[in-house]
């Protein structure tokens, strides 16, 4: 077959099966479905999600229970380990500048090993005792210490202890916060890695610092910044007890709102966790709760709808109630686009004046901040650095290793192996296939179509129902007579393929069984304009899913469908799947558990590849996935159910070959 083009294999097929000599009606039914429309589907997700935690309903006796678990499940999606116990980080100074009435401590901290942080510290003279304190976090501008020094002057005017440090771009170092958004680098979904969580984890050891000092008052922290700085602080009040009091500007928007509206397209990557627990702000809010929060809005800001900045702050609201705690948190709305206003800025000073040090001043009698740069620093005069950062600094290579990915792992028995099967499955169920509906909704299926053409004992199409607005098709050549339970191998059709391709692929299968074609999600009937794929791959990430595992979990449907078949023997279903869609292949029968077989070609030996900056590629990310597998293990993890490859064994897999025949004395195996 590997010499035919594709349309002698359509002839041959066509030959080989042949038809009935008595003709059949051909066409049953006709039935339009649900929509099959990806950004219908998102949307409709994302609100599900905004909607899901029940602040209003939940009592406090509950939440005590439930919080607890939050928090881990926040910490553990950015990536580290709050309850590991921590030295304070290595300081290392480089200058002081004096002003009128505050002095600037240049320095930089190493928050990890050779991870260097430059800051600044504005500490007001003559301080006799501990000082209130506010770590404020920068948006994402160039020359950060020094776009926002304007605000750390006029805190430490009030009497603030204020820390300002650079994020891990468009500071006094270049590293990524862009990944998929603009380098294509969607394989930090699979690593577990957002940026976001770096810059939390800096803002963690900062105030690590802090706590060495006897001229800061670590009961009374406070945290604010704008856009990046703004979803920061949401992350850092939530993260870490010490915050006692957070005031977030333009830097947060329910998932209905971001991905409903598309305003997500405008979001750096850093802006929502990675969300394998599928969380949205409305939950963050929760674990900040009943600490002070002032969240600042303007009304038409391009990333975050004032609608759902309204939504949210209401539903937090009647949340922290519960607490008696409902003055504890307000709503600053000012006019324009994502940016500060006299009015925000001069609310957070008289928020932090009154919960930090019990100070009552209105707003309106606060002066507000040098506007005029000619009367602010030079940004060469607030950088740490004399011209470049220490040799060792990893800030631009820090997405290789902030997130461990797993170690492989040595398995030399069948004990051992279902050890690390049930270990990986039981991973995968919660962090990288949460989003998975609780409840599958009626499978429906019906057929719709059926000839007595293309296959010797006819061909049938069936739809059945995926989850809730997808309704997909599977189309069976009968091989045997469909009045016998027989074997079946369902084909998983590839985004893009030519006519007649997953048949030749079929043909190379040896057995006696009837062939059925998939299209899942992303594919032919069910699939969407490539151009949407940018957009799809990030707003499915930022829901707790991707196209991959939407893939896997249609691929599923399909077969828990095929079982109910009287003509499929339900204990002989194999998968055949190509490329991207050999790893969609074997995710289902690791998930699925009952699959006789599975046949590959060309299967991708890693999930931790970069994409095009288009995105218009394979989507073969997972959340999390390399936190626990890789692909060149899943013919290992998926024993008993046989791997056969149509095509060589790509090298990498030779791993999996190795554990089979340690553990169970078996191996891959080669149709050529």
């Amino acid at each position: 077959m590997k010499n035919l083009n594709l349309i002698t294999i359509g002839l041959l097929l066509l030959l080989t099966w042949g038809c009935n000599e008595e003709e059949e009606e051909k066409t049953i039914s006709f039935n339009s479905g649900p929509t099959n429309n990806i950004m219908q589907y998102l949307a409709q997700e994302a609100k599900i999600l905004s909607n899901k935690f029940p602040t209003n309903t939940i009592s406090l006796e509950d939440w005590e229970t439930l919080r607890p678990k939050k928090h881990k499940q926040f910490i553990e999606m950015m990536g580290f380990d709050m309850e590991e116990k921590r030295l304070p980080p290595k300081v290392y100074a480089t200058d002081t500048l004096q002003q009128e009435g505050f002095r600037i401590e240049k320095f930089y901290y190493e928050s990890l090993p050779d991870l260097f942080v430059p800051a600044n510290l504005y500490v007001p003279d003559n301080i006799t005792n501990p000082r209130a304190t506010i770590v404020y976090l920068s948006g994402h501008s160039h020359g950060q210490k020094a776009n926002y020094q304007a605000h750390a002057r006029r805190l430490a005017e009030l009497g603030f202890i204020t820390l300002i440090f650079d994020t891990i771009q468009f500071g006094e170092v270049w590293g990524h916060h862009w990944g998929p958004y603009n380098k294509g680098w969607f394989n930090w979904y699979s690593r577990g890695y957002n940026p976001a969580a770096v810059e939390l984890w800096n803002a963690i050891r900062g105030l690590d610092y802090l706590e060495t000092r006897t001229d800061v008052d670590m009961d009374n922290i406070g945290i604010t910044g704008i856009s990046g700085g703004g979803s920061q602080s949401w992350y850092f009040a939530a993260a870490d007890s010490r915050v006692k009091a957070a005031a977030p500007v333009c830097g947060a928007g329910t998932m209905d709102s971001q991905v409903g509206e598309r305003r997500i397209d405008g979001h750096c990557d850093c802006m929502m966790i990675n969300n394998g627990f599928q969380m949205d702000y409305t939950d963050i809010g929760a674990l900040i709760a009943p600490k002070p929060l002032l969240i600042a809005q303007s009304d038409r800001d391009e990333l975050y709808g004032i609608e759902s900045t309204r939504q949210f702050y209401q539903t937090l609201s009647n949340f922290y109630k519960k607490f008696d705690a409902e003055n504890n948190i307000s709503l600053v709305e000012t006019p324009g686009g994502h940016s500060y206003h006299p009015k925000s800025r001069k609310a957070i000073f008289s928020f932090f004046l009154h919960h930090l040090m019990g100070k009552e001043i209105p707003a309106e009698e606060i002066m507000d901040i040098e506007t005029n740069k000619e009367k602010l620093l030079p940004t060469n005069s607030l950088n740490v650095y004399k011209g470049s950062p220490p040799a060792t600094d990893i800030t631009k290579t820090i997405q290789h290793s902030f997130v461990k990915t797993a170690e492989i792992p040595v398995i030399n028995s069948q004990e051992a192996l279902k050890n690390h099967q049930n270990k990986v499955k039981e991973y995968l169920k919660s962090r990288t296939f949460g989003a998975f509906p609780n409840s599958a909704i009626d499978l429906g299926g019906k057929m719709i179509y059926r000839t007595a053409d293309l296959a010797k004992h006819g061909n049938k199409t069936y739809s059945f129902n995926s989850e809730e607005g997808w309704e997909l098709k599977v189309n069976i050549f009968y091989r045997q007579p469909q009045d016998e339970k027989s074997p079946l191998l369902l084909v998983l059709r590839t985004p893009g393929e030519e006519r007649w391709e997953s048949e030749g692929y079929a043909n190379k299968v040896p057995g006696k069984h009837n062939i059925a074609y998939l299209e899942v999600r992303g594919v032919g009937e069910a699939g969407w304009a490539p151009e949407l794929n940018w957009h799809v791959r990030r707003s499915a990430a930022w829901l707790g899913k991707t196209i991959a595992s939407m893939q896997i979990y249609d691929t599923m449907r399909a077969l828990e469908f095929c079982r109910t078949l009287p003509e499929v023997n339900p204990d002989q279903i194999s998968i055949l799947g190509r490329d991207g869609m050999a790893s969609i292949a074997m995710y289902a029968a690791l998930m699925d558990e009952k699959c006789e077989g599975i046949y590959l070609s060309n299967p991708p030996e890693t999930h931790d590849h970069p994409s095009p900056k288009n995105g218009r590629d394979f989507a073969l990310e997972l959340l999390n996935v390399l936190r626990i597998t890789d692909t060149y293990q899943l013919p290992a993890l998926i024993h008993p159910t046989k791997t056969y490859f149509l095509s060589e064994i790509p090298p990498a897999y030779n791993w999996s070959n190795t554990v089979l025949k340690e553990a169970v004395n078996e191996q891959l195996q080669i149709i050529n």
